[in-house]
């Protein structure tokens, strides 16, 4: 009997399910789509196929009431496509979940009692942990007989120190609340750290990695040896690093202020540093090739934000340079980290007597490879790696129930 090779990687938000298809045996992609503006009369999924050199682009637009019928509809596509969820090939579902906590240091085989505390980690992720959930229990209830696995967000960042990991606020308080520095964007920072290390000939246990995330959301980290010894983000997504429409590090008194000085509520201040902050509060715009052609229109505002961004981004690989006290690597990715050069320009400008330079030739080229843009004679190298989110959750999915099964296939 052949050894199901196949995994399938969901990505449940709230109104949105992502989702793509793997072969575990060369990391391909079979198929890929988004189920977008579930619960509307206008909801849309995009499906590609992508086995076999590729087919046509799918693309229905048909009111989806919930996720339930948001699954059952992906599963048609693949179906559709000879790739439907009943294969025999298909080894596993791996799920991205956010929130973690510290009880869940890697991925995880799910269960009714790793649901339970998915569940009560929502308070601390009301945003996502609830979606996730949807998405797992309408995908166990599809494929009940098949491993479903857990990947979490926060599940890289659990090895911080306690100095690291801690805010400086009454510990009785802090452990009753769950108060601390869990960190996200994981999945991201494991494959990056790693690919870096790659990239530079040498084990992930060799090198001391800055990782710096920056999409809509933007995060750093320190990687030490392969392990996370610190990240910008905190008890949420909010804090570190200036983000598309988040304000990321402020003065928490900022808060008190506002209910007093303002009169906003608790409600109120939640959305003006979640959604109406970073470059969208300072400029109006949170895409950073906009932001570039109006700075090179000569428009102000759009130039103190870009540098206000490039600032606390300075800092953190400042910061960072100092936390883990020798650096092998820089690495840009995500969105704005793959694709902005001037960004990484910007970043690395000035760090010299750090050992950081960017070539400029080689940080102008645009590609979807890994590569060095640091020039020869720099001690620490500068790179662009791109994110595969996906396929860290599939191979962490694929690897865990391998060795549960005890296959070496």
């Amino acid at each position: 009997m052949t050894t199901p090779t196949r995994v399938l990687v969901l990505n449940s938000g709230s109104s949105s399910v992502k989702y793509q298809l793997l072969d575990m045996r060369d990391d391909s992609r079979l198929a890929q789509g988004l189920v977008e503006r579930i619960g509307e009369q206008s909801s849309r999924l995009v499906h590609t196929p992508l086995q076999g050199g590729g087919g046509a682009r799918r693309e229905t637009t048909v009111p989806i009431a919930d996720h339930a019928a948001a699954l059952k509809a992906v599963a048609a596509e693949l179906a559709a496509d000879g790739l439907g969820l009943d294969s025999p090939e298909l080894a596993a579902i791996g799920h991205r979940v956010v929130h973690g906590g510290l009880r869940f240091t890697a991925p995880t085989v799910i269960d009714d009692e790793v649901l339970a505390e998915i569940e009560r980690l929502v308070p601390v992720a009301p945003l996502h942990n609830p979606a996730n959930l949807v998405g797992i229990r309408t995908a166990i209830a599809m494929r009940p007989d098949l491993p479903q696995v857990a990947v979490f967000d926060t599940a890289f960042h659990t090895t911080m120190p306690e100095s690291a990991a801690r805010y400086a606020i009454d510990v009785e308080t802090a452990d009753a609340h769950r108060i601390r520095r869990y960190g996200f964007h994981g999945t991201s920072h494991a494959y990056v750290s790693r690919e870096t290390a790659r990239l530079l000939g040498k084990e992930p246990e060799e090198v001391n990695v800055i990782v710096l995330h920056l999409g809509n959301g933007a995060s750093a980290s320190a990687v030490r040896g392969g392990r996370c010894v610190d990240t910008s983000m905190g008890l949420t997504p909010l804090e570190g690093l200036v983000m598309g429409t988040r304000s990321g590090d402020i003065d928490p008194a900022v808060t008190f202020h506002l209910k007093r000085v303002a009169g906003m509520d608790e409600d109120e201040v939640d959305v003006l540093l979640n959604k109406k902050s970073g470059l969208v509060g300072l400029c109006g715009d949170n895409d950073m090739r906009e932001i570039r052609r109006r700075i090179d229109e000569g428009d102000e505002r759009a130039a103190l934000a870009f540098d206000i961004y490039v600032h606390r981004l300075k800092k953190y690989i400042g910061a960072y340079y100092a936390v883990l006290g020798r650096v092998d690597a820089v690495a840009f990715t995500a969105g704005v980290g793959e694709n902005a050069a001037p960004v990484r320009e910007a970043a690395i400008a000035g760090l010299e007597e750090l050992g950081l330079a960017v070539d400029a030739d080689l940080n102008s080229v645009r590609s979807d490879e890994a590569r060095v843009i640091s020039p020869v004679y720099a001690r620490v190298a500068v790179a662009v790696v791109p994110t595969d989110e996906e396929l860290e959750i599939a191979r962490q999915s694929h690897a865990l129930v391998q060795s549960i099964t005890g296959s070496n296939e």
